[in-house]
């Protein structure tokens, strides 16, 4: 938004991408949104890293090949330089507020999946972004490091770390099933 002089803000439209925006928007925002809470695991920080994402999306749109692809790398860097520039931040909200994929189940996979999630939070931001993107995401390890500008090793132990403290939450079993291929 441009703002003139002390009017309200100007939206700013570029021509011919709004159509084709609007439609990727409409199509893919509820799962870059879950991909986001995941990183962040808070639903505040993680609806405005999504704006903020959407708004570089629409800005490059027109050179932009996947934007999806775009978008979801955009998301994985965003948030690693959120840690860059504030650090280690106090203790995140719960994720009571996460509405996951409708999925016909029982309570007892309800339970294990909000188990799952609670000790997703738990975990350092960069444990939980690996974690994420690694085995909810199904990026490789190459493709990991290279979005989080991270060596490989890096991202192998804070994977091995995160997976370890994942199982130790939720039980070997329950760690097991919700991190295999």
């Amino acid at each position: 938004m441009r703002r003139r002089g002390n009017r309200e803000p100007v939206p700013v439209v570029l021509p011919g991408v709004g159509e084709e925006f609007e439609e990727f928007v409409t199509a893919g925002s509820d799962r870059l949104l879950r991909l986001a809470l995941l990183l962040t695991g808070d639903r505040a920080l993680a609806e405005d890293l999504l704006q903020d994402v959407l708004e570089r999306v629409y800005v490059r749109w027109r050179r932009i090949e996947d934007p999806h692809a775009y978008a979801r790398t955009a998301l994985a860097r965003r948030v690693t330089d959120r840690w860059r520039q504030r650090g280690r931040r106090p203790r995140e909200v719960a994720l009571e507020d996460w509405h996951g994929e409708a999925v016909a189940d029982g309570a007892a996979e309800r339970a294990e999946r909000s188990r799952v999630l609670e000790a997703l939070r738990a975990l350092p931001p960069r444990q939980r972004a690996v974690i994420v993107l690694r085995y909810f995401e199904d990026w490789s390890e190459e493709q990991i490091a290279d979005q989080l500008d991270v060596s490989r090793g890096t991202v192998k132990s804070q994977a091995s770390k995160g997976l370890r403290t994942l199982r130790t939450l939720v039980g070997e079993e329950v760690g097991a099933r919700w991190t295999t291929g």
